[in-house]
């Protein structure tokens, strides 16, 4: 009996590598919900393969998405149609952020490779007043919110995986194939150096092993 878990478990894991779902794109359409319908310029940090900076393209000037590996960086931008408004840069998030302020700041699963208070007060420093930041994270489940949250996604997780490949085994998208690592910061962590960098922001735990961040810089 002992060994049940174990073995669930590694079958979940071969059934959602046949049939892999971009996570963090599922909640795309939430983040440009929590931006204006026009702005000037927006930074994506943490860019991958460019898939979110082209849906901001839609509403902004120009935007300019950043990311520490040159080679999803580089196939962002041959992903991207040259008419599209958005350059793609291999930089550093903390030290080579262009000078410029940004109307809108993202970024998706990419602030636990960094220093989080230092990205935070990175981010701070570079959106513009009125502006707005969004960052879908992720965080070490420690609580038994986190847990519940995550023996609920487990199934919705497979669910979905089939459902959007049709039920076919299917290869990972090219937006799964940027460098992961696994996060190392607890939510309640995460929300106490939030509001000491960033008052007011709005913090939410999320299905699919994901939280939610908004700020608004006024």
């Amino acid at each position: 009996m002992t060994t049940l878990p174990h073995r669930v478990l590694r079958a979940l894991d071969r059934f959602n590598a046949a049939h892999p779902w971009d996570h963090n794109a599922h909640y795309h359409p939430w983040l440009l919900r929590q931006l204006p319908r026009r702005f000037d310029s927006a930074l994506d940090v943490g860019s991958g393969s460019g898939d979110l900076a082209r849906l901001l393209a839609e509403r902004a000037g120009t935007v300019h998405g950043i990311d520490s590996d040159p080679r999803i960086t580089a196939q962002a931008q041959e992903l991207t149609p040259p008419a599209t408004p958005v350059t793609f840069t291999t930089a550093d998030a903390l030290t080579e952020i262009p000078s410029d302020s940004y109307d809108v700041i993202t970024c998706v699963a990419a602030i636990h490779h960094l220093p989080f208070t230092d990205a935070l007060n990175v981010f701070r420093k570079h959106l513009a007043p009125g502006g707005t930041l969004v960052i879908l994270g992720l965080s070490r489940p420690t609580t038994p919110g986190d847990h519940l949250l995550g023996a609920m996604a487990s199934p919705l997780n497979a669910t979905l995986g089939w459902l959007k490949n049709r039920g076919r085994a299917a290869p990972r998208p090219l937006s799964m194939t940027a460098m992961t690592r696994p996060a190392d910061m607890a939510f309640p962590d995460i929300v106490r150096e939030t509001q000491a960098v960033l008052p007011g922001a709005r913090l939410r735990r999320r299905l699919f092993w994901r939280y939610t961040l908004v700020w608004h810089r006024r």
